[in-house]
C-alpha cells in the first residue's frame, strides 16, 4: 500500500531508504526548532507559542508536500524571514500580533497565487539578478544578526560596529560552535548544523552557561489566532506583506527546483505537481501565522535526504512525523534557546549558504550588478529586508532605462518600482 501510494518502485527506491532519508533531512533541519523560537521571542512572541507554531507549520507543510505533491522536500519556518519579522517589530514599535497579521495576508495571497498563472508571470517578471540579490542580502542580514547576538560584533560609536570582547564566555562559546560546525561540514557529516549545536550546548552545560531543568514535558497548549488583522490596514503595512510574499515565493520556488533537479524529477524544465508543492508552503505559512510564527519555506536541507536516497513523499512524511514527536521536548528547546551561543553559529553559517546565487549575477553588466549590490548593501545596514527589496526594485528599471534597455524590463517591475518609491517616501518605517 505504501509502495503504491508513494510510487516507490517507479522512483527506484524502497521504504528503508526513504525512512533513512527522512531521518537525515530532519537531523539537518532540526535546528529550526531551537533557532526560530529564539529569534521570534525577541519580538515578544512567547517562546512556547512560537515552538508549537513552528512544529504545527512544519508538520502541516511537510505532510501536505508528502501526501499531495509526493516530493522529498520538507517545509518549516524560514531563516531570514523570522529575523525580518523581529526587525519589523523592533523598528516600528508595533505589536507582534500586527506583524503576524501581515504574515497571514501574505500566506493568503500566496495561496491565491499558487492557484493561478499569475505566479508564473510574477516569477518570470523579476530578473535573476534581483532574485539572487534578495536571497544573498537576507543571508548577510541573518549572519550579521548571529554575530551581533553572540557578541562577536558589537556597537561602536566611532566605527558603527567593531570586534567583540573575547573575554566574554558567550562569545568564546559561539566561536567554538562556529568552528566545530564548520569542521563537521567540511567533513561532510550529515546533520552538521544540528550536531554542531548539540556539541556547543554540551560544552555550555559543562561550563555552567546552559541551565537545563527538564528534557521532556506535556506539549504546551497551542495559541490560536493571536494576531491583529485590522492593524495591518491601519498601519499601512502593505510593503511588509509584499516583502513576506515575495521572499517566500522566490525562496520556495528556487528550493523546489534545486531539489527536484537533484532527484531527477524535473521534466523539460517543468516541476511535476508544482501547484501542490507551492500550495504546501502557502498553506503552512497561513496556518503557521494563525498559531504564531513567521512564513515557512521549502528547506534546502532537504538535499541531505535526497543525497541519502530519498526520492518520494515518504521521505517528507517521515520528517513530518519526527517534527510532530518533537513537541514533547519543549523544555530542552527552551533552555537551549536562552543561550545565544548555541543558535548564533547556525545563523552565521546558514547566511553563507545563501550567498551561492551571487556567482550567477552578471557582475560585468553594471545595470544588472548594481541593483543586486544595492540590495546586498541595504538589507544588513538598514536591518530591513523590505527596504533592500524596495531599493532593488527601484534601481533596476532606472538603470535599464538610462542604459537604453528599458524594453527589456517587464511592465510589472515599473509598477513595483513606482509603488516602492511611494512607500519609501511616505511610509519609510515600514
Amino acid at each position: 500500500m505504501i509502495d503504491a501510494f508513494f510510487k516507490l518502485k517507479e522512483h527506484g527506491t524502497n521504504i528503508k531508504t526513504e525512512v533513512l532519508a527522512g531521518i537525515t533531512t530532519f537531523l539537518a533541519m532540526a535546528y529550526i526548532l531551537v533557532v526560530n523560537p529564539a529569534v521570534l521571542s525577541a519580538a515578544g512572541v512567547p517562546f512556547e507559542q512560537v515552538f508549537m507554531a513552528t512544529v504545527i507549520a512544519a508538520v502541516t507543510g511537510t505532510l501536505f508536500m508528502a501526501l499531495f505533491a509526493n516530493h522529498p522536500i520538507a517545509i518549516a519556518p524560514g531563516m531570514g524571514l523570522n529575523a525580518y519579522f523581529t526587525s519589523v517589530v523592533a523598528s516600528t514599535g508595533l505589536s507582534y500580533q500586527t506583524v503576524l497579521g501581515t504574515v497571514f495576508f501574505a500566506g493568503v495571497l500566496f495561496l491565491l497565487l499558487s492557484l493561478t498563472k499569475l505566479r508564473e508571470a510574477l516569477i518570470r517578471a523579476i530578473p535573476d539578478s534581483l532574485k539572487f540579490g534578495i536571497t544573498a542580502g537576507i543571508g548577510l542580514f541573518i549572519a550579521f544578526l548571529g554575530l551581533k547576538m553572540s557578541g562577536i560584533v558589537v556597537a561602536n560609536p566611532n566605527n558603527l560596529v567593531t570586534f567583540g570582547d573575547l573575554h566574554r564566555s558567550v562569545t568564546l562559546l559561539t566561536i567554538f560552535g562556529v568552528f566545530v560546525t564548520l569542521i563537521l561540514m567540511a567533513r561532510r557529516v550529515t546533520g552538521a548544523l544540528f550536531i554542531g549545536m548539540a556539541l556547543t550546548a554540551l560544552l555550555g552545560y559543562f561550563t555552567g552557561q546552559l541551565k537545563v531543568t527538564n528534557f521532556l514535558s506535556t506539549p504546551p497548549a497551542p495559541v490560536f489566532f493571536d494576531l491583529d488583522l485590522s492593524g495591518v490596514f491601519s498601519q499601512g503595512l502593505y510593503t511588509t506583506v509584499f516583502a513576506f510574499l515575495l521572499v517566500t515565493l522566490f525562496d520556495t520556488t528556487g528550493t523546489l527546483i534545486g531539489v527536484a533537479e537533484q532527484t531527477g524529477a524535473m521534466k523539460n524544465g517543468e516541476l511535476p505537481r508544482a501547484k501542490s508543492a507551492l500550495l504546501a508552503d502557502a498553506t503552512a505559512t497561513t496556518i503557521g501565522s494563525m498559531f504564531g510564527t513567521s512564513p515557512t519555506t521549502a528547506f534546502i536541507e532537504s538535499t541531505t535526504g535526497v543525497a541519502a536516497g530519498g526520492r518520494t513523499g515518504l521521505t517528507s512524511f517521515i520528517v513530518g512525523i519526527l517534527f510532530l514527536l518533537s513537541i514533547f521536548f519543549s523544555p530542552l528547546v527552551g533552555s537551549i534557546s536562552s543561550l545565544p551561543a548555541i543558535t548564533a553559529p547556525a545563523l552565521i553559517i546558514v547566511g553563507c549558504f545563501m550567498m551561492e546565487g551571487l556567482a550567477r549575477i552578471q557582475w560585468k553588466s553594471f545595470d544588472e550588478a548594481f541593483p543586486a549590490f544595492a540590495i546586498l548593501l541595504m538589507m544588513p545596514l538598514t536591518a530591513s529586508i523590505a527596504t533592500g527589496i524596495a531599493i532593488g526594485f527601484i534601481t533596476y528599471p532606472v538603470m535599464k532605462l538610462v542604459s537604453g534597455k528599458g524594453r527589456e524590463v517587464h511592465p510589472l517591475l515599473y509598477v513595483f518600482g513606482a509603488i516602492f518609491i511611494i512607500q519609501l517616501t511616505f511610509f519609510p518605517a515600514h
